[in-house]
């Protein structure tokens, strides 16, 4: 074997590789006198076939067996006697071959950054820290009493206004042929909530018990059933019941229909849920915080390949995102170049601080336990219910969805780690202080496989609340 190195800048590198055609012919001969030892053709028996037959019937393929592994081979043993750390797997590409002649091919590589991580103990940040209000807790309380209030029948003969929940039967037809889901029957419907598609509510405002009254619609262009969108739609609907809301008492009562014991018990959930979430974003703003005084501390070449992945997923997001019209004003706002130079810094950030992280986690031996890849493996399947034994088994079986999983775990523990070092002091804040993100819409603040990763995705629009022409409750409506 000869090798050659052709290309040396910076971390990319290029070797023509040579391998002998005498090299070559051993493998494979070596290979059809394996094959030989238990083949078995007409004529002759297991063992016995002739060296000549042999190549004759099996030399084809096993010159493409032995040429794959011939390159894999000398490939690893290059890498290997020259100390080289790819970054990514090699590019291959065979430059010549005959039958009977050397075969000569460019291996293509780029290699790992030297990394020397800072004295993580000169680190100094702050960690936000926010406590949880008696007040915060009864506005919550207050805001749950106001989503379960109930009904009951007005006590007057008046028409429907704003606010009421009027009970109607309803049948709905498009060019005088009913649609499906364009029916129902003693159908609780609060007017001025938005629950139906535009200006249905509008028109029942007034009506009385007992009036039957024609309902005309128009589904928007972009309404997700294509056989009703941009129609014309005609509801006739008869109003059975006029009822209106009444306040809930907030009491031991209203906590038991939550799901507690007493209203006691009902603050303590409330106050509970809310420190956990002012501890995870204060953990979040930290974090930022730590990565931003990483990236600033450490100054190295990142592999191009790897920031052409990083910013070919990043892009892919984006695209599928603009495509489902959940792009936000100043995105749309700017051109696809000044987008894709963006995404690019984003992406050059993420391999930077995911190599740095890897360095880190490798030269301290942090590692993700089995168990611990379970528990996350549980939490996801979770959110699929009556499908979790099917989720789980695709995950297992798909070593790539696996480090999906691993990664954020382990980017975690590697973030701890440093932490623990770094001198960290508490501040006292607000709520609202803790809860004001920050530079919201700077660049990437977290690597890719991260868990804390929303400010370097594509920026969304808020979704505006869907409306359908029935039953909003039913799931087929509602993903209609």
């Amino acid at each position: 074997m000869q090798v050659n190195e052709t290309r040396n800048e910076g971390l990319c590198r290029e070797y023509t590789i040579t391998l002998l055609a005498s090299e070559i012919e051993d493998k494979i001969s070596a290979r059809l006198e394996e094959i030989g030892k238990t083949a078995s053709l007409p004529g002759f028996r297991p063992g016995k076939v002739p060296a000549a037959l042999l190549r004759k019937r099996y030399g084809d393929s096993v010159m493409g067996e032995v040429l794959e592994q011939a390159v894999t081979d000398s490939s690893q043993q290059t890498i290997a006697e020259k100390g080289l750390r790819p970054a990514m797997q090699p590019g291959v590409e065979i430059k010549s071959f005959e039958p009977g002649e050397d075969l000569e091919y460019t291996m293509s590589l780029e290699l790992m950054p030297e990394i020397t991580p800072m004295d993580f103990a000169e680190i100094e940040l702050e960690r936000l820290v926010a406590d949880v209000s008696d007040e915060e807790v009864d506005e919550a309380i207050k805001r749950l009493a106001e989503q379960y209030r109930q009904s009951e029948p007005i006590t007057e003969a008046r028409p429907a206004k704003d606010g009421d929940i009027v009970v109607i039967d309803f049948k709905g037809s498009v060019d005088g042929e009913a649609f499906e889901g364009g029916s129902g029957e003693g159908h609780h419907l609060e007017l001025g909530a938005g629950q139906f598609i535009d200006d249905f509510e509008e028109q029942l405002l007034g009506a009385k018990v007992g009036d039957h009254v024609t309902v005309t619609v128009t589904f928007p262009e972009e309404y997700g059933a294509p056989n009703l969108a941009g129609k014309e739609a005609v509801f006739e609907v008869d109003v059975r019941e006029i009822r209106e809301k009444t306040d809930s008492v907030i009491d031991d009562e209203f906590a038991k229909m939550l799901g507690q014991e007493s209203l006691d018990d009902l603050k303590v959930a409330i106050r509970g849920r809310f420190e956990q979430d002012y501890a995870g974003v204060s953990r979040e703003r930290l974090k930022r915080d730590l990565l931003d005084t990483l990236e600033k501390a450490h100054e190295f070449e990142v592999p191009p390949g790897m920031v052409e992945a990083e910013f070919d997923s990043i892009w892919k997001q984006f695209e599928e995102a603009r495509k489902n019209k959940e792009i936000d004003d100043e995105e749309s706002d700017k051109s696809d170049d000044e987008l894709k130079e963006e995404y690019r810094k984003i992406a050059r950030r993420r391999v930077q601080l995911g190599l740095l992280l890897t360095e880190v986690g490798t030269a301290n031996n942090i590692q993700v336990s089995a168990e611990e890849v379970n528990r996350a493996l549980t939490r996801e399947a979770q959110k699929y219910p009556g499908h979790e034994k099917a989720f789980i088994d695709m995950y297992r079986e798909n070593p790539e969805a696996m480090a999906t999983l691993r990664a954020p775990i382990f980017e975690e523990k590697v973030v701890d780690f440093i932490l623990e070092m770094a001198k960290v002091s508490e501040i006292r804040v607000s709520a609202e202080e803790l809860m004001r993100a920050p530079d919201a819409d700077d660049d990437a603040s977290t690597t890719g496989s991260g868990a804390a990763d929303a400010d370097t995705k594509p920026k969304k629009k808020k979704a505006a609340k869907k409306k359908t022409a029935a039953k909003p409750a039913s799931k087929k409506d509602a993903d209609g």
